[in-house]
């Protein structure tokens, strides 16, 4: 069972950028946070006391996006100098370039597998990059304005991007064709990404405003107007029942699904809040601002007990009929209520977190390149002092599972993701459908005006 709730809490913050910072990720080992500023520089911060930052010189403008690979052991960052790179977490800072955007690079995205790279750029495209041979695949083109966002669904088999061009859209990554365009928001959209069951995506904007699209309907299921600045950054709690906002109104917001409603006003940053990222575990989550410093924030709010899941999981497989256990329910723009939202003050809470600067070592300019032997996947690239690279097989941590056995459990999270392929594919497939009947309406709308023409002659 979930443990009792218990309110946000800042446990860290961070300083050593010179400017704003605009992105933040965890590495998926909690060892290490990156951070990307309009400094140029790209900061790695590590969780153990008394360790040096890291900050990694190479992109000659400022960083906009960054993000570790699933494996931990690499860090891809996007600039605007036009260029992406491929970092080694490490001392030596080693990092290779990837050039084909025509303009500023706004996101850097990894597929759940590693091995592919999604980027979008104010050139108006999304492309898409393999990561062990570092070879551009193709891109998507089709939106009309500056491409902020651009974000690969759990499955890996959608793409979904959000533009200045006041759309969002969803494509299929084999096709490579857009199934479907959201035209509903009102104002640029700033950021965007899936729910974790796959079936939402959920996007902030210029005009202050969530939205949670179900992506199966193409239908709006929520809208909240809780901030008063821009929305600049979201992330999904990894339970998909909460989602964390980040404005420029200098607050956070963990807004709650299932319910619909507010849940917590977060004050820290002293400038628009820039960016929010949540831990994979949802632990803990890290946001950045104008301010120039990193915060990372214990969630304690949702411990989540993955044998829940689980469980609710294995009776939607008894009960075909019965709603995705992580859809968030369709609801009415909700009424904030004082008595059920909570205002959280960082700087009224005793916490552990560093008051002095962070003790930084400068690493770079980056003159080396990762080597690159065909047939090698640079995914689980373990850095260390040889002549030749070592490449490891991912250990992966089981998840705590106290009263399934854990082949059941495995079995269970099998069934599962099969369960989720099949529902995207469905998905595509209804998709598809409509596209069908939309060209056979306007087949017969174009035969009929040919008749009415030919009728009079």
């Amino acid at each position: 069972m979930t443990s009792a709730l218990e309110d946000p809490s800042l446990e860290r913050h961070f300083k050593g950028h010179r400017d704003a910072v605009t992105c933040v990720d965890f590495n998926p080992n909690m060892k290490q946070l990156v951070s990307g500023s309009m400094d140029s520089s790209l900061m790695v911060f590590h969780f153990k006391p008394h360790m040096r930052a890291y900050r990694f010189v190479g992109h000659k403008d400022a960083i906009t996006s960054a993000s570790f690979s699933p494996s931990g052991h690499l860090i891809a960052s996007g600039s605007r100098d036009k260029t992406i790179r491929l970092w080694v977490p490490s001392v030596k800072g080693e990092s290779t370039v990837f050039k084909g955007h025509t303009s500023t690079i706004r996101s850097v995205d990894f597929s759940r597998d590693g091995l592919s790279l999604l980027t979008s750029s104010d050139d108006k495209t999304i492309k898409l990059w393999t990561v062990h041979r570092q070879k551009f695949q193709f891109s998507l083109t089709g939106h009309m304005n500056w491409v902020r966002c651009a974000r690969f669904s759990p499955d890996g088999r959608l793409i979904v991007s959000a533009s200045d061009d006041k759309t969002i859209k969803l494509w299929d990554r084999t096709s490579k064709e857009c199934t479907h365009t959201f035209y509903e928001y009102g104002g640029f959209v700033n950021h965007v990404d899936f729910h974790p069951s796959g079936t939402c995506i959920a996007a902030g904007g210029s005009d202050n405003t969530v939205k949670v699209w179900d992506i199966r309907m193409n239908k709006l299921l929520q809208h909240y107007q809780v901030h008063g600045g821009a929305v600049n950054s979201l992330s999904f709690h990894p339970s998909g029942n909460y989602l964390v906002t980040a404005s420029a109104d200098t607050t956070l917001k963990i807004l709650d699904l299932m319910e619909g409603r507010l849940f917590y006003t977060l004050h820290g940053h002293q400038s628009a809040a820039t960016c929010v990222k949540f831990s994979r575990n949802g632990e803990f989550f890290a946001s950045g601002s104008a301010d120039e410093q990193v915060m990372v924030w214990k969630t304690n709010f949702d411990s989540i007990d993955y044998t829940e899941v689980l469980r609710s999981h294995k009776k939607k497989v008894a009960s075909p009929s019965a709603s995705h256990v992580h859809d968030p329910p369709p609801r009415t723009p909700p009424k904030s209520s004082p008595t059920r939202t909570r205002d959280i003050n960082a700087f009224t809470q005793p916490s552990d977190m560093d008051s002095k600067d962070t003790d930084v070592m400068n690493v770079g300019p980056a003159l080396f390149s990762i080597p690159q032997p065909h047939g090698r996947d640079y995914s689980n690239l373990i850095s260390v002092d040889a002549e030749e690279p070592v490449i490891a097989h991912p250990t992966t941590t089981p998840l705590e599972r106290r009263d399934i056995p854990p082949q059941l459990a495995e079995t269970l999270e099998h069934i599962v993701g099969q369960l989720d392929v099949i529902t995207q594919t469905v998905s595509i497939l209804e998709q598809r459908l409509t596209m069908c009947e939309n060209k056979l309406r306007e087949c017969l709308d174009n035969q009929q005006k040919v008749s009415l023409q030919i009728k009079p002659s």
